[in-house]
C-alpha cells in the first residue's frame, strides 16, 4: 500500500461502506486506493461492500506475485484472465474482459512497455505456496504466468458488477526460488506462535527472510515508478 500511495500523492482519506480509502484526484480523475487484506475472502468481502456502495470505470488488483515464467525480481506481470486455485480444484473464470476507456487506455500504456510473454493469465491460492516445486506444478498445470491471492475474489465481484478489471502486480519472490518458511502460519490467529517457533528454531531461515525483504523492497520500488509514470501521462494527456 505504501508502494503505490507514493505514486499517488496527495491524498485525502475517505469511508465508503465501511471501509476506509485513500483517494488522489488529478486532471479530472479520481484514483481510490483501498487496502483489502491477504487472501481471497478479505479481498472479496472489501470488494463487495465497496461495488455495493460506488462504481469505479476499471478495479486493478495490484501489490506483489509470485513469477511463474522467466522474469527477474521487481518485473510486471500482467493479467488480463485469472483461475482460482483452492484445495485441489483449479478453475478458470469467466472473462476479465468488460471495456471502458479506462481500461483502454491502461492496456495501450502497459503494451507500449511490458513484454508481451509477461501479460496473460493468474492464478490465485487460498494459501501462500511457498516451495519451488509446488510453484513449478502450477505453472504446468495452469499455464499462467503469475501467483497470488486476491485477484481472483477481486475478479469475480468486478465480473458480478460488470465492471472493468486488470492484474498489474510486480514480482517479489520467483519460480525457482524456495520461501524461507511456512508464511501460511502467520494468516491464522492462532498461528503466530508457532510461526515465532519455527523461525526460533531454525535461525538460518532469517537469511531467506531478509532477501525476501529486499526483494519486497526492489518489487515496491516498481509498482510506485509504474504507476507514478501512468498517473502523470494520464493528467497530461486530459489536459
Amino acid at each position: 500500500m505504501k508502494a503505490i500511495r507514493s505514486a499517488f500523492q496527495p491524498v485525502v482519506k475517505r469511508t465508503v461502506g465501511g471501509i476506509h480509502v485513500l483517494v488522489h484526484v488529478a486532471g479530472g480523475q479520481e484514483y481510490w486506493l483501498v487496502q483489502t487484506g491477504v487472501g481471497p475472502e478479505k479481498a472479496r468481502q472489501c470488494a463487495a461492500r465497496l461495488l455495493h456502495s460506488q462504481s469505479f470505470s476499471l478495479i486493478i488488483s495490484t501489490g506483489f506475485a509470485c513469477a511463474l515464467v522467466a522474469i527477474g525480481i521487481g518485473g510486471l506481470l500482467v493479467g488480463h484472465e485469472v483461475m482460482y486455485g483452492g484445495g485441489n480444484e483449479v478453475e478458470l473464470l469467466p472473462p476479465i474482459d468488460v471495456p471502458s476507456q479506462e481500461r483502454d487506455r491502461m492496456v495501450r500504456w502497459i503494451q507500449a512497455r511490458v513484454s508481451p510473454e509477461h501479460i496473460g493469465r493468474f492464478v490465485s491460492t487460498d494459501h501462500v505456496i511457498g516451495r519451488a516445486r509446488e510453484k513449478r506444478a502450477f505453472a504446468k498445470t495452469t499455464q499462467a504466468i503469475g501467483l497470488d491471492m486476491e485477484s481472483a475474489a477481486l475478479a469475480a465481484e468486478a465480473n458480478r458488477t460488470r465492471t472493468p478489471f486488470i492484474i498489474i502486480r510486480t514480482v517479489s519472490d520467483l519460480l525457482d526460488e524456495d520461501l524461507p518458511l511456512d508464511f501460511n502460519l502467520f494468516l491464522r490467529p492462532t498461528g503466530w506462535l508457532k510461526g515465532i517457533g519455527s523461525i526460533l528454531a531454525a535461525p538460518s531461515c532469517l537469511f531467506g527472510i531478509n532477501r525476501l525483504r529486499r526483494q519486497s523492497g526492489v518489487a515496491a520500488e516498481a509498482l510506485t515508478a509504474f504507476f507514478g509514470q501512468y498517473a502523470a501521462t494520464m493528467v497530461h494527456q486530459r489536459l
